[in-house]
């Protein structure tokens, strides 16, 4: 790209050539960016506010517009804190809605999700850092690993004919 801006053109063969010649490597691109958190084996909850899962549900209206639903469940009581639709959830609107939901109930010790991008993001991280809350990601593939979430939004699912997002 730089050779060709100063007028030069040279095929995809000899640059390699140059390349080796002059021993410089090739510039290799970065992996995916994977879950930063712990992935020890969860312990059941003995007190409300101890853990929390999060998780979204999804459906699509007749228009063709999709909606999503964020579900948080305390796995202590199985009761669900919060439901919040909208046609589009960003990471930013999730932690306003967990900082709403930390003054109304308390901060959690842990929270507990899956890798979606929402949960992942820089915003997430610096609120859990933030609130001092730990949170725990679930492997990939795995939604057994967060059975409180996925049973309440199952039941979710069946009385409103919804289906839980598969963007996990």
């Amino acid at each position: 790209m730089l050779l060709r801006r100063e007028g030069f053109t040279v095929n995809h063969k000899r640059l390699f050539r140059l390349y080796r010649e002059e021993r410089l490597k090739v510039r290799r691109r970065g992996g995916r960016k994977r879950a930063i958190g712990t992935r020890a084996p969860m312990t059941i909850p003995m007190r409300p506010n101890a853990r929390w899962s999060l998780d979204f549900v999804s459906d699509q209206l007749t228009c063709g517009r999709r909606l999503r639903i964020l579900t948080v469940v305390d796995d202590c009581t199985r009761e669900c804190l919060t439901l919040l639709a909208d046609k589009s959830l960003s990471s930013v609107r999730v932690a306003r809605e967990l900082d709403r939901l930390v003054t109304e109930r308390g901060r959690p010790e842990m929270i507990v999700s899956d890798n979606g991008s929402e949960f992942t993001s820089n915003a997430i991280l610096a609120w859990a850092d933030a609130a001092q809350v730990e949170w725990h990601y679930i492997a990939p593939g795995k939604p057994m690993q967060n059975a409180f979430i996925e049973s309440f939004t199952a039941a979710c699912a069946m009385s409103f004919s919804m289906r839980p997002c598969s963007r996990h």
